[in-house]
């Protein structure tokens, strides 16, 4: 798995956010645009795209789409 597509998967599930605002380093719970509906997204898409179930306690372990990354990778 490509961290570029990584983050452009993650970030499509962010409607209103500009893609220059996704990198490895954001902290995504801190866009203006974070939900519990987009932590949902997030998670659904990570099974369907990666075949990785992340459940509520993996996604308050990471903070950055790059930990993210990494947990995926982990559990891949």
């Amino acid at each position: 798995m490509e961290k570029e597509t990584f983050i452009n998967h993650i970030a499509n599930q962010f409607d209103e956010t500009d893609i220059s605002e996704f990198n490895s380093d954001t902290i995504f719970r801190n866009l203006e645009e974070w939900s519990s509906l987009t932590r949902l997204a997030i998670v659904n898409m990570i099974e369907k795209k990666y075949d990785v179930k992340i459940n509520a306690d993996d996604m308050h372990s990471v903070k950055t789409i790059g930990e993210l990354y990494t947990l995926v990778n982990l559990k891949h």
